[in-house]
C-alpha cells in the first residue's frame, strides 16, 4: 500500500467512527395486562365492538450511550349495550445503543426509529392476549411514527410560543 492510499483510508475511517450508530441491545415485554369485566356475558351477544387505540412512547437515558424506549399500546373494546368488552395494555421495551447522534438526531431516533422497531412486538403481544381472552384477533395497522413525531414537535412548539406570548403580554417594557 502506498502512503497516498493510507492517507485516503484514514479520513474514511474517521468518518465511519463519527457516523450515527444505532444498535438494538434488547427487546422485552415490560408490562402487559388484560381485563374482560363483562365475561362471560359478553360472549353471549353479537360481537361488534368499537375499538379505541392509544399509543405513547417514552425514552430514558441509561449509561454508556444506551437508552430505554418504552412503547405503550392500549386497546379498549367497547360494546354499546354492555360497556367495556375488554381492555388490553402492553408496554414493549427496548434498550438501544445510540452513538454519535446530535440532540436533534437523537430525538428523532428515539421518537421514530425505536418505536418502529418495537411496534411489531407490541402488536403481536396485544393480539395474543386478546385471543387468549376468548376474543377474535385484532390486527393493528402499521403506525406512522414519523408523522406522530412531527405532530408532537409542532404541538410542543405551539405551546412554547403561547407561553412566550403570555410572558410578553405580562411584562412591561423598560425604557431608558
Amino acid at each position: 500500500m502506498t502512503d497516498q492510499d493510507d492517507a485516503q483510508s484514514q479520513p474514511a475511517a474517521a468518518t465511519a467512527e463519527q457516523q450515527v450508530q444505532l444498535r438494538i441491545e434488547k427487546v422485552y415485554l415490560k408490562d402487559a395486562s388484560f381485563e374482560s369485566p363483562r365475561a362471560p356475558e359478553v360472549f353471549t351477544r353479537q360481537w361488534q365492538p368499537n375499538l379505541s387505540v392509544d399509543i405513547n412512547t417514552r425514552a430514558t437515558a441509561l449509561a454508556d450511550d444506551r437508552h430505554e424506549v418504552v412503547l405503550s399500546v392500549t386497546v379498549r373494546a367497547n360494546v354499546e349495550d354492555d360497556g367495556l368488552g375488554f381492555l388490553v395494555e402492553v408496554q414493549q421495551g427496548g434498550i438501544f445503543h445510540i452513538k454519535n447522534a446530535d440532540p436533534a438526531q437523537l430525538s428523532q431516533i428515539l421518537g421514530i426509529a425505536c418505536p418502529n422497531t418495537l411496534f411489531p412486538y407490541a402488536r403481536e403481544s396485544l393480539d395474543s392476549l386478546v385471543v387468549k381472552g376468548g376474543f377474535p384477533p385484532i390486527q393493528l395497522a402499521q403506525v406512522n411514527f414519523e408523522a406522530l413525531f412531527v405532530q408532537a414537535l409542532q404541538q410542543q412548539q405551539e405551546q412554547q410560543q403561547k407561553e412566550q406570548d403570555a410572558q410578553g403580554a405580562n411584562s412591561t417594557p423598560t425604557t431608558h
